[in-house]
Protein backbone atom coordinates (compact mmCIF):
# COMPACT_ATOMS: atom_id res chain seq x y z
CA UNK A 1 0.00 0.00 0.00
CA UNK A 2 1.36 2.90 -1.29
CA UNK A 3 0.68 6.20 0.52
CA UNK A 4 0.63 9.54 -0.74
CA UNK A 5 1.27 12.53 0.73
CA UNK A 6 0.35 16.19 -1.15
CA UNK A 7 3.22 18.10 -0.10
CA UNK A 8 2.71 21.85 0.01
CA UNK A 9 5.89 23.89 -0.21
CA UNK A 10 6.37 26.77 1.95
CA UNK A 11 6.18 29.86 -0.19
CA UNK A 12 7.67 33.17 0.79
CA UNK A 13 6.06 36.38 -0.28
CA UNK A 14 7.78 39.88 0.41
CA UNK A 15 5.02 42.69 0.28
CA UNK A 16 6.98 45.50 -1.93
CA UNK A 17 5.04 48.66 -1.87
CA UNK A 18 4.80 50.00 -5.84
CA UNK A 19 6.94 52.62 -7.01
CA UNK A 20 4.42 56.45 -7.12
CA UNK A 21 4.40 57.01 -10.75
CA UNK A 22 6.70 59.79 -12.20
CA UNK A 23 5.29 62.96 -14.10
CA UNK A 24 5.82 62.94 -18.18
CA UNK A 25 8.53 65.47 -19.52
CA UNK A 26 5.75 67.14 -21.27
CA UNK A 27 3.68 67.42 -18.19
CA UNK A 28 6.53 69.05 -16.17
CA UNK A 29 8.11 71.15 -19.06
CA UNK A 30 4.11 72.71 -18.93
CA UNK A 31 4.10 73.10 -15.36
CA UNK A 32 7.26 74.90 -15.53
CA UNK A 33 6.24 77.27 -18.11
CA UNK A 34 3.08 78.08 -16.12
CA UNK A 35 4.99 78.87 -12.85
CA UNK A 36 8.15 80.03 -13.89
CA UNK A 37 8.69 81.11 -17.37
CA UNK A 38 5.07 83.19 -17.73
CA UNK A 39 6.85 84.88 -15.15
CA UNK A 40 10.41 85.44 -16.42
CA UNK A 41 8.65 86.81 -19.80
CA UNK A 42 7.14 89.97 -17.59
CA UNK A 43 10.45 90.04 -15.40
CA UNK A 44 12.52 90.17 -19.10
CA UNK A 45 10.01 92.91 -20.22
CA UNK A 46 10.21 94.92 -17.52
CA UNK A 47 14.45 95.07 -17.59
CA UNK A 48 14.20 95.94 -21.07
CA UNK A 49 11.90 98.62 -20.08
CA UNK A 50 14.19 100.42 -17.74
CA UNK A 51 16.87 100.30 -20.15
CA UNK A 52 14.83 103.07 -22.29
CA UNK A 53 13.50 104.41 -18.92
CA UNK A 54 15.38 107.91 -17.64
CA UNK A 55 17.92 106.57 -15.13
CA UNK A 56 16.73 106.43 -11.53
CA UNK A 57 13.60 108.02 -12.21
CA UNK A 58 10.22 107.54 -11.23
CA UNK A 59 9.44 105.21 -14.42
CA UNK A 60 12.80 103.34 -13.79
CA UNK A 61 11.46 102.89 -10.41
CA UNK A 62 7.82 101.46 -11.32
CA UNK A 63 9.11 98.41 -13.85
CA UNK A 64 12.24 97.41 -11.34
CA UNK A 65 8.86 97.58 -8.74
CA UNK A 66 6.94 95.37 -10.42
CA UNK A 67 9.72 93.15 -11.94
CA UNK A 68 10.55 92.38 -7.66
CA UNK A 69 6.91 92.02 -7.35
CA UNK A 70 6.75 89.46 -9.94
CA UNK A 71 9.62 87.52 -8.72
CA UNK A 72 8.54 87.18 -5.38
CA UNK A 73 4.55 86.09 -6.71
CA UNK A 74 7.52 83.45 -8.84
CA UNK A 75 9.05 82.15 -5.24
CA UNK A 76 5.39 82.04 -3.68
CA UNK A 77 3.97 79.94 -6.43
CA UNK A 78 6.75 77.88 -6.69
CA UNK A 79 7.81 77.13 -3.12
CA UNK A 80 5.42 78.64 -0.52
CA UNK A 81 2.16 77.37 -2.33
CA UNK A 82 3.86 73.59 -2.48
CA UNK A 83 4.91 74.00 1.49
CA UNK A 84 1.52 74.70 2.18
CA UNK A 85 -1.14 72.96 0.28
CA UNK A 86 1.17 70.84 -1.99
CA UNK A 87 1.30 71.89 -5.39
CA UNK A 88 1.82 75.03 -7.48
CA UNK A 89 -0.35 76.67 -10.02
CA UNK A 90 1.02 74.90 -12.95
CA UNK A 91 2.19 71.51 -10.93
CA UNK A 92 -1.94 71.45 -10.01
CA UNK A 93 -3.09 72.15 -13.86
CA UNK A 94 -0.74 69.06 -14.86
CA UNK A 95 -2.18 67.39 -11.61
CA UNK A 96 2.02 66.61 -10.62
CA UNK A 97 3.58 67.53 -7.16
CA UNK A 98 7.76 67.50 -6.21
CA UNK A 99 8.04 64.49 -3.64
CA UNK A 100 10.46 62.23 -2.19
CA UNK A 101 11.12 59.11 -3.37
CA UNK A 102 8.86 57.32 -0.95
CA UNK A 103 5.88 59.77 -2.06
CA UNK A 104 6.09 62.46 1.20
CA UNK A 105 6.33 65.69 0.91
CA UNK A 106 9.55 67.12 0.01
CA UNK A 107 9.39 69.97 2.77
CA UNK A 108 10.29 73.72 2.10
CA UNK A 109 14.36 73.76 2.58
CA UNK A 110 14.13 70.75 0.04
CA UNK A 111 12.11 72.74 -2.76
CA UNK A 112 14.34 75.80 -2.26
CA UNK A 113 17.39 74.08 -2.63
CA UNK A 114 16.00 72.05 -5.34
CA UNK A 115 15.58 75.35 -7.21
CA UNK A 116 19.03 76.87 -6.58
CA UNK A 117 20.29 73.28 -7.88
CA UNK A 118 18.84 74.02 -11.07
CA UNK A 119 21.49 75.88 -11.74
CA UNK A 120 23.14 73.24 -12.51
CA UNK A 121 20.55 71.71 -15.13
CA UNK A 122 21.37 75.20 -17.14
CA UNK A 123 24.82 75.44 -16.58
CA UNK A 124 25.37 72.14 -18.14
CA UNK A 125 23.98 73.76 -21.62
CA UNK A 126 20.37 72.43 -20.22
CA UNK A 127 21.27 68.70 -20.28
CA UNK A 128 20.16 68.70 -17.06
CA UNK A 129 16.41 69.86 -17.93
CA UNK A 130 16.22 66.89 -20.82
CA UNK A 131 17.99 64.24 -18.59
CA UNK A 132 14.18 62.62 -17.23
CA UNK A 133 13.68 61.58 -21.40
CA UNK A 134 15.89 58.66 -20.81
CA UNK A 135 16.63 58.84 -16.65
CA UNK A 136 13.99 55.32 -15.32
CA UNK A 137 12.48 57.65 -12.65
CA UNK A 138 12.60 60.73 -14.92
CA UNK A 139 14.85 63.05 -12.75
CA UNK A 140 16.66 66.01 -13.39
CA UNK A 141 20.28 66.96 -11.98
CA UNK A 142 18.90 68.96 -9.00
CA UNK A 143 16.27 65.62 -8.39
CA UNK A 144 19.26 63.28 -8.14
CA UNK A 145 21.19 65.87 -5.91
CA UNK A 146 17.99 66.30 -3.42
CA UNK A 147 16.77 63.21 -3.89
CA UNK A 148 13.53 64.18 -4.91
CA UNK A 149 11.01 63.17 -7.63
CA UNK A 150 8.21 64.63 -9.80
CA UNK A 151 5.01 62.38 -8.99
CA UNK A 152 1.55 62.19 -10.73
CA UNK A 153 -0.76 63.37 -8.14
CA UNK A 154 -5.16 63.68 -8.15
CA UNK A 155 -5.39 67.46 -9.24
CA UNK A 156 -6.96 69.60 -6.50
CA UNK A 157 -10.75 69.57 -5.54
CA UNK A 158 -10.84 73.33 -6.56
CA UNK A 159 -11.05 74.37 -10.70
CA UNK A 160 -7.04 76.08 -10.96
CA UNK A 161 -7.55 76.71 -14.22
CA UNK A 162 -9.30 80.15 -13.54
CA UNK A 163 -5.96 80.97 -11.38
CA UNK A 164 -3.98 80.02 -13.98
CA UNK A 165 -5.62 81.85 -16.61
CA UNK A 166 -6.19 85.13 -14.69
CA UNK A 167 -2.16 84.69 -14.47
CA UNK A 168 -1.70 85.08 -17.87
CA UNK A 169 -4.63 87.86 -18.93
CA UNK A 170 -2.58 89.62 -15.96
CA UNK A 171 0.85 89.11 -17.23
CA UNK A 172 0.07 90.51 -20.47
CA UNK A 173 -1.59 92.83 -19.80
CA UNK A 174 1.28 94.03 -17.50
CA UNK A 175 3.37 94.01 -20.45
CA UNK A 176 1.33 95.67 -22.66
CA UNK A 177 0.55 98.33 -20.01
CA UNK A 178 4.28 98.76 -19.39
CA UNK A 179 5.84 99.13 -22.73
CA UNK A 180 2.71 101.32 -23.58
CA UNK A 181 3.77 103.86 -20.66
CA UNK A 182 7.16 103.87 -21.64
CA UNK A 183 6.41 104.74 -24.98
CA UNK A 184 4.44 107.67 -23.69
CA UNK A 185 6.75 108.77 -20.99
CA UNK A 186 9.94 108.08 -22.74
CA UNK A 187 8.70 109.70 -26.14
CA UNK A 188 7.55 112.59 -24.00
CA UNK A 189 11.26 113.06 -22.56
CA UNK A 190 12.81 112.72 -25.40
CA UNK A 191 10.96 115.26 -27.03
CA UNK A 192 11.23 117.59 -23.42
CA UNK A 193 15.29 116.89 -24.11
CA UNK A 194 15.14 118.26 -27.16
CA UNK A 195 13.41 120.77 -26.83
CA UNK A 196 15.69 121.67 -23.64
CA UNK A 197 19.23 121.02 -26.18
CA UNK A 198 17.54 123.65 -28.68
CA UNK A 199 16.85 125.74 -25.72
CA UNK A 200 19.94 126.15 -24.49
CA UNK A 201 21.92 126.02 -28.00
CA UNK A 202 19.99 129.37 -28.85
CA UNK A 203 20.37 131.11 -24.88
CA UNK A 204 22.85 129.80 -23.45
CA UNK A 205 25.52 131.90 -24.77
CA UNK A 206 23.56 134.82 -24.53
CA UNK A 207 22.60 134.23 -20.76
CA UNK A 208 26.50 133.84 -20.16
CA UNK A 209 27.48 136.86 -22.20
CA UNK A 210 24.76 138.78 -19.74
CA UNK A 211 26.56 137.31 -16.73
CA UNK A 212 30.06 138.43 -17.33
CA UNK A 213 29.55 141.83 -19.07
CA UNK A 214 28.73 144.70 -16.65
CA UNK A 215 29.65 148.81 -17.27
CA UNK A 216 30.60 151.12 -14.91
CA UNK A 217 28.18 153.32 -15.11
CA UNK A 218 25.34 150.56 -14.58
CA UNK A 219 27.54 148.39 -12.30
CA UNK A 220 24.95 147.92 -10.03
CA UNK A 221 21.75 146.98 -12.16
CA UNK A 222 24.65 144.70 -14.28
CA UNK A 223 25.33 143.39 -11.35
CA UNK A 224 21.49 142.52 -10.03
CA UNK A 225 20.89 141.47 -13.63
CA UNK A 226 23.95 138.64 -13.35
CA UNK A 227 22.66 137.50 -10.26
CA UNK A 228 19.22 136.81 -11.23
CA UNK A 229 20.46 134.25 -14.47
CA UNK A 230 22.13 131.99 -11.71
CA UNK A 231 20.35 129.72 -9.51
CA UNK A 232 19.83 130.03 -5.44
CA UNK A 233 23.05 127.36 -4.72
CA UNK A 234 25.54 128.97 -7.30
CA UNK A 235 24.76 132.90 -6.81
CA UNK A 236 26.55 133.32 -3.38
CA UNK A 237 29.86 132.38 -5.23
CA UNK A 238 28.97 134.76 -8.50
CA UNK A 239 28.61 137.83 -5.50
CA UNK A 240 31.56 137.32 -4.10
CA UNK A 241 33.36 137.35 -7.40
CA UNK A 242 31.29 140.65 -8.18
CA UNK A 243 32.27 141.96 -4.78
CA UNK A 244 36.10 141.46 -5.13
CA UNK A 245 36.05 143.44 -9.04
CA UNK A 246 34.71 146.17 -7.02
CA UNK A 247 37.56 145.96 -4.70
CA UNK A 248 39.87 145.99 -7.02
CA UNK A 249 38.29 149.05 -8.89
CA UNK A 250 35.45 148.00 -11.77
CA UNK A 251 36.01 149.06 -15.46
CA UNK A 252 33.82 148.20 -18.02
CA UNK A 253 33.80 143.96 -19.24
CA UNK A 254 32.45 143.14 -22.02
CA UNK A 255 31.93 139.45 -23.44
CA UNK A 256 30.87 137.57 -25.85
CA UNK A 257 30.45 133.90 -27.45
CA UNK A 258 31.65 133.31 -30.88
CA UNK A 259 31.33 129.60 -30.45
CA UNK A 260 29.51 127.21 -28.35
CA UNK A 261 28.45 123.18 -28.20
CA UNK A 262 25.81 121.58 -25.98
CA UNK A 263 27.72 118.53 -23.97
CA UNK A 264 24.62 116.95 -22.86
CA UNK A 265 21.27 117.84 -22.21
CA UNK A 266 18.21 116.43 -19.72
CA UNK A 267 14.97 117.63 -19.44
CA UNK A 268 15.52 120.32 -16.70
CA UNK A 269 19.53 120.12 -16.72
CA UNK A 270 22.61 121.27 -19.48
CA UNK A 271 26.10 121.55 -19.99
CA UNK A 272 27.40 123.75 -22.36
CA UNK A 273 31.26 124.40 -23.77
CA UNK A 274 31.81 128.22 -24.82
CA UNK A 275 34.43 129.87 -26.69
CA UNK A 276 34.52 133.84 -25.20
CA UNK A 277 36.07 136.68 -26.14
CA UNK A 278 35.64 140.53 -24.91
CA UNK A 279 37.39 143.86 -24.12
CA UNK A 280 37.93 144.99 -20.86
CA UNK A 281 38.38 149.21 -20.94
CA UNK A 282 36.49 151.95 -21.91
CA UNK A 283 39.71 154.34 -23.56
CA UNK A 284 40.05 152.92 -27.03
CA UNK A 285 43.95 153.91 -26.63
CA UNK A 286 43.54 150.78 -23.48
CA UNK A 287 41.42 148.47 -24.70
CA UNK A 288 42.29 144.81 -23.46
CA UNK A 289 40.60 142.04 -25.69
CA UNK A 290 40.11 139.10 -23.37
CA UNK A 291 39.57 135.28 -24.72
CA UNK A 292 38.92 132.24 -22.88
CA UNK A 293 37.28 128.77 -22.56
CA UNK A 294 34.30 128.18 -20.15
CA UNK A 295 32.00 125.35 -19.17
CA UNK A 296 28.81 126.66 -18.04
CA UNK A 297 26.09 124.02 -16.02
CA UNK A 298 22.26 125.35 -16.48
CA UNK A 299 19.19 124.03 -14.52
CA UNK A 300 16.24 124.83 -15.35
CA UNK A 301 13.91 126.99 -12.81
CA UNK A 302 9.76 126.28 -11.98
CA UNK A 303 8.96 129.60 -13.91
CA UNK A 304 10.44 127.67 -17.04
CA UNK A 305 14.01 129.94 -17.02
CA UNK A 306 17.54 128.50 -17.57
CA UNK A 307 19.46 130.04 -15.07
CA UNK A 308 23.72 128.98 -14.88
CA UNK A 309 24.13 126.54 -11.95
CA UNK A 310 27.71 126.64 -12.13
CA UNK A 311 30.04 128.48 -14.53
CA UNK A 312 33.97 126.45 -14.70
CA UNK A 313 36.85 128.34 -16.07
CA UNK A 314 38.78 125.85 -18.60
CA UNK A 315 41.19 128.45 -20.19
CA UNK A 316 42.06 131.14 -18.20
CA UNK A 317 41.28 134.44 -19.62
CA UNK A 318 44.41 135.98 -21.91
CA UNK A 319 44.36 139.69 -22.24
CA UNK A 320 46.16 141.42 -25.05
CA UNK A 321 46.28 145.39 -25.46
CA UNK A 322 45.04 147.12 -28.42
CA UNK A 323 47.33 147.46 -31.31
CA UNK A 324 49.32 144.60 -29.83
Amino acid sequence: MTAVLDATPETATVDTAPEPPTASWLARAGAFSVDVLLGVAVIATMALLTLSAPQRGWLWWVFTGAAVLVFVLIAVNRLVLPWIRGWSLGRAVFGIAVRRPDGSAAGLGRLVLRDVAHLLDTAALLIGWLWPLWDRRRRTFADLLLRTEVHKVDRPNRDVRRPVAAALIAATLLCAAGAGLSYLVVYRYDQAVDAARAQIASEGPRIVEQMLSYDVDTLQQDFSHAQSLTTDAYRPQLIAQQQAVQKAGATKNEYWAVSSAVLSATADHASMLLAMQGQRGTDPKDLKFITATVRADFDESRDGQWRVANLTVLKKPQMNQAGQ
